[in-house]
């Protein structure tokens, strides 16, 4: 692959491709879903791409009874089943020789001794340069153990000529408290600028398309504010279930589950002011200072809105309900659909409400941030002439038909002044001959080279947790949660929430 086509290419030349330097990726819980489906061929996809360098190395640790040779039959599969880019033999070859296996549980001090020895014979056998990544796809309540270990163990240290970083999955806690707890324990033995919070639709092409949309073009930057814009709808509908997650799903809900974190990453890129550049400090200053301004509506009970799906029909196929679904009590209260209403005390958007909302088991599967400009202050037609007439929108699709919808009104073709919606469409697919990369491919190879604007740090992360809080809290105490049916729109309720204000959510 030439470097002109390569998506992944150093920004300070589009010439040179941004390659990692010499390490080694330790991944914990290397048998679970996220490493089979996504890291696993990112890591593939990267290699492929010519972005990872030789003195590269990559060690799984699992509670499983592997040799190295098992790990490396395991992750050929993951590779040739999910990679997105062709399978060659030699790229898998040099890959995988420099793949190793270390068999442990997460408090067992000897496992990380093995461990410590293997990354560093690495080192010798593989030229890694003593520069190590620890990537955490485990359950939070295990950060504790492994870091601890990390640290007990010398993994932690590091000198002036290597370095050390840890990867975290979301959810980074379940409320506040246990988010500055978690930081707490990951700081004792790590800075902050070692820690790489890993949230994967930061590394989507189209939410970072967000800022280019924003700050490379004239003309939305006037008519971006509340002199405008009348609100902002951003959506994450699914047309899934929990699948097999109830252990990690029941309890948490959606609200913890994706607008903590999804969500309102995407509204405080959406919302916040122009940065003085786009290093990790100036991007991250701007949106602490977005989430620290939201303020939730004073009566909760008509600003939010939650249920739980029930049995119905998803593309043809019945399905069974939120409470009939495997490993989950029959008295849960966990939603799975939130949605809630925001406003941003600031100059630009004060006035002018954002409403977040996200469901399992919707009609489609859909991403996407619709800023709703006001209607014109005045029309010179008759009304039947604009009876079809909308409010002007757009719309940035975040997945899965990436691109920009702009929609407008026009004059249908004929004798008479009729006027009706029409839509002007960018497509990801249509306009760019490079392939995007997997979110997964971005993060992991800013985290190789220490790149850390797409990565929320702790202040991002206590603010979202400070915004959510006092809704989960007062959904803990109504005993009622809302049913809607699979395949359909969401609950009532939430409806009800956009009706209040003489809206209507977009048509999932």
């Amino acid at each position: 692959m030439s470097t002109k086509d390569n998506p992944l290419r150093d920004p300070r030349d589009k010439r040179l491709p941004r390659v990692a330097g010499p390490c080694v990726l330790v991944l914990f819980g290397v048998t679970g879903d996220l490493s089979r489906k996504k890291l696993l061929p990112a890591i593939y996809d990267l290699a492929n791409r010519g972005l990872l360098p030789p003195g590269f190395a990559l060690v799984g640790f699992a509670r499983r009874d592997w040799d190295n040779q098992d790990f490396r039959q395991i992750a050929y599969e993951s590779v040739k089943q999910h990679a997105r880019t062709p399978f060659r033999e030699d790229v898998w070859r040099h890959l995988s020789e420099g793949m190793h296996f270390v068999p442990g549980e997460f408090g067992d001090p000897g496992a990380f001794d093995a461990l410590a020895m293997a990354v560093k014979e690495l080192d010798t056998t593989r030229g890694t340069g003593g520069n190590y990544a620890f990537y955490l796809s485990i359950p939070p309540k295990f950060f504790p153990q492994v870091v601890e270990q990390l640290q007990r163990s010398g993994l932690a240290e590091h000198d002036r000529t290597s370095w050390r970083r840890v990867v975290i999955e979301k959810p980074f806690g379940h409320d506040l408290t246990s988010a500055v707890e978690l930081n707490d324990t990951v700081h004792r033995v790590f800075p902050e600028e070692s820690i790489f919070r890993i949230d994967h639709y930061l590394g989507k092409e189209t939410v970072q398309n967000i800022l280019a949309l924003r700050f490379a073009n004239t003309m939305f930057e006037p008519i971006w504010n509340r002199s405008y814009v009348d609100h902002v709808q951003i959506t994450m509908a699914e047309d899934i279930g929990i699948g097999g997650r109830a252990g990690y799903y029941d309890g948490i809900g959606a609200a913890r589950d994706v607008i903590q974190n999804h969500l309102l990453q995407l509204l405080a890129l959406t919302a916040m002011e122009e940065p003085t550049s786009f290093s990790a400090e100036a991007v991250r200053a701007e949106k602490s200072k977005i989430l620290s301004s939201v303020r939730l509506p004073d009566e909760l009970g008509l600003a939010t809105a939650r249920g739980q799906y029930s049995a119905g029909w998803q593309g043809g196929v019945k399905v069974r309900g939120y409470l009939e679904e495997e490993g989950i009590p029959p008295d849960s209260r966990t939603e799975t659909y939130a949605a809630i209403k925001m406003e941003i005390d600031n100059r630009r958007w004060a006035g002018v409400p954002f409403y977040l909302r996200t469901g399992k088991r919707l009609s489609r599967r859909v991403t996407e941030v619709a800023m709703i400009f006001q209607q014109a202050p005045h029309l010179p037609f008759s009304q039947t002439d604009t009876e079809e007439l909308g409010e002007n929108a757009l719309v940035m699709r975040v997945q899965p038909d990436e691109g920009i919808t702009v929609r407008f009104g026009s004059k249908v073709p004929g004798t008479s002044m009729e006027i009706r919606d029409v839509n002007m469409d960018f497509a990801y697919g249509e306009s760019f001959t490079e392939s995007s990369p997997e979110a997964y491919e971005r993060l992991l190879l800013d985290v190789l080279i220490g790149d850390p604007p797409l990565f929320p740090r702790q202040t991002e992360v206590e603010l979202s947790w400070k915004i959510l809080d006092p809704v989960t809290e007062y959904w803990a105490s109504k005993p009622k949660v809302e049913q809607y049916k699979s395949g359909g729109y969401g609950p009532a309720g939430a409806d009800e929430l956009m009706a209040r204000d003489g809206r209507a959510w977009r048509r999932i």
